[in-house]
């Protein structure tokens, strides 16, 4: 998925674990399917789960996982994941990893939620809890700055997505969304916690209600707009006004989030269109469900402008 991603299999794992972990030592080790970017998941027996970044970037992660997650933890209302073993790099790989206590779930499926509107109130939940955090020393949330900074990578997606055929993305209308973004009133207020990166794959769910987030390697503090993911990638209308209304969010909030999560959809589709068909579909997931509501508001479609390329 990326340059300069790093290899890991079942045999590397083992050997990492034997070497710093003698007491897992002789464990099972299976390689989980996950739609994540970031980081390589490997089942180690049936309680516990190994995690290695792929990439340089993602190995600053391990370190605010490890300062933040044991303080968050008991401050939130569902499980978080919990740090076991704070493993280093060895047997020729080249960062920190770490292992975790297994949390059982699923993740929830955009159009397949068995209880939308509970989940939207849970998530409601963990967000307010994040918010009302108080820990000093917060570092900064990954893309919790001002909306303005995106503007550069938005609109190159854009641009990016008008030349790839098949990809049927109506880019006058996702500019006409994130302009309205951009203009809409800054937050001016203090900081506040965030976990900024509530995609479906780091939400845990059983029987359609929320059992626990994972992945805190975003997590810091910035614009509140920024835990408003999942109002489009997950939930559906109806569910999405009761999150709204739960958290009680003001028109600029919602302007602003709802720019920022169609940001990282334009972004991350012609990125991963190829790589990652979990990532790829739910940001086609995104860009629809943002498009539509931008429709249904009032707001009517841009006219289509014609380009070198005949778009």
């Amino acid at each position: 998925m990326h340059p300069g991603q790093r290899a890991a299999d079942d045999d590397l794992v083992r050997r990492l674990v034997a070497r710093q972990f003698p007491r897992w030592a002789g464990r099972t080790v299976r390689r989980y399917p996950s739609g994540g970017t970031v980081n390589a998941l490997y089942r180690l027996g049936h309680d516990l789960v190994v995690r290695l970044p792929l990439t340089q970037g993602g190995a600053g992660d391990v370190a605010r996982e490890r300062a933040w997650l044991p303080r968050l933890a008991p401050l939130l209302p569902v499980a978080v994941p919990e740090v076991l073993g704070a493993g280093e790099p060895a047997e020729g790989y080249p960062w920190p990893w770490s292992v975790y206590r297994w949390l059982p779930g699923e993740n929830p499926r955009a159009g397949a939620l068995g209880a939308p509107e509970a989940l939207a109130v849970d998530l409601a939940r963990f967000v307010t809890a994040m918010r009302g955090v108080s820990l000093p020393g917060a570092p900064v949330a990954h893309r919790g700055g001002p909306v303005a900074s995106l503007d550069r990578a938005t609109r190159a997606a854009v641009e990016e997505l008008r030349g790839i055929p098949g990809e049927a993305v109506d880019c006058d209308a996702a500019l006409a969304v994130w302009e309205a973004a951009l203009a809409a009133p800054p937050w001016d207020g203090p900081p506040v916690w965030l976990h900024a990166d509530l995609m479906p794959g780091n939400l845990l769910v059983d029987g359609g209600r929320l059992t626990a987030v994972i992945d805190f390697g975003c997590a810091g503090a910035g614009d509140p707009a920024c835990d408003l993911f999942p109002a489009w990638n997950l939930l559906p209308s109806g569910a999405r006004e009761v999150f709204r209304a739960a958290l009680g969010v003001d028109d600029a909030t919602w302007l602003r989030g709802r720019g920022r999560t169609l940001s990282q959809a334009l972004v991350a589709l012609p990125y991963y269109r190829t790589t990652n068909p979990a990532m790829a579909d739910n940001a086609r997931h995104v860009i629809r469900e943002v498009l539509e509501e931008h429709a249904s508001a009032g707001h009517p479609r841009p006219r289509a402008t014609r380009t070198k390329r005949g778009r």
